[in-house]
């Protein structure tokens, strides 16, 4: 149910508010894993994080992607 409103509150935003956010949530997951990466061992739990947040990361820029391509 949540994320249903999410993805209509994303729906109804500008492209270029929605490639914003695309792009801020890639940083935000670039710097974790570069915080991450400094450390000599990664925790299991770490290392879960990191495997997540390249996910995420890769999904914000397949969206970047498709919403620069929409724009122009």
């Amino acid at each position: 149910m949540k994320q249903q409103v999410v993805s209509r509150a994303l729906e109804a935003m500008a492209p270029q508010e929605r490639l914003n956010l695309a792009e801020a949530r890639h940083r935000e997951c670039e710097a974790r894993l570069r915080e991450l990466g400094r450390r000599t061992y990664m925790t299991p739990a770490e290392q879960v994080e990191a495997a997540d947040l390249k996910k995420k990361k890769l999904l914000a820029k397949d969206e970047i992607t498709s919403l620069r391509r929409n724009l122009t």
